[in-house]
Parts: C-alpha cells; sequence; structure tokens
C-alpha cells in the first residue's frame, strides 16, 4: 500500500536530487545538535527543492536528511523556541 501523505520531490532544473549518504559515512560533529540549517531540513521534511544547500554550487554531497534521523534518534525533535525562531 502506497502512503499518501508523503510524496518524493520532483526532479528540477535548478535543484537535482541528493542522495541518502550512508549513516557510516556521517561526521560525528554534525549530529550532536541541531544546526540552523538542520531544523529548516526538518521543517521542509527533507525537500530538497526548498533547500538552499541544494540549490547552491557546493563541492559536498548533503547528508542532512540522514543528519534529521540521527537528531531524532539521539537527541528528539528540535526545541520548540528553535522552531519558532526559524519560522518566525
Amino acid at each position: 500500500m502506497i502512503n499518501k501523505t508523503y510524496a518524493k520531490p520532483q526532479q528540477s532544473a535548478k535543484v537535482s536530487y541528493i542522495p541518502t549518504r550512508d549513516v557510516n559515512e556521517i561526521s560525528n560533529s554534525i549530529t550532536k545538535n541541531w544546526t540552523d540549517q538542520a531544523i529548516r531540513c526538518y521543517l521542509s521534511n527533507s525537500n530538497c527543492l526548498d533547500c538552499s544547500v541544494a540549490k547552491s554550487s557546493y563541492s559536498f554531497v548533503c547528508q542532512m536528511s540522514s543528519v534529521i534521523k540521527i537528531l531524532l534518534d539521539q537527541i528528539g525533535p528540535p526545541e520548540k523556541n528553535k522552531i519558532d525562531k526559524m519560522v518566525s
């Protein structure tokens, strides 16, 4: 059965899909706390089409969707006050 509430982002000419990295390839330093970029990714449901990093020409592959999973497992969701700050 297909979950209709979750749809993969469509590819765009400006933004290419960024594949999830293997959890063993992720640096421990970016999985210790919620950064602003991690919160933005969390709030967009890891939608690369809404991401400023994905739209830029960085020389690295985004690992944020995997980082989000680790952060949720290890420390839980971001604090409400941090989310409120991001959306205000």
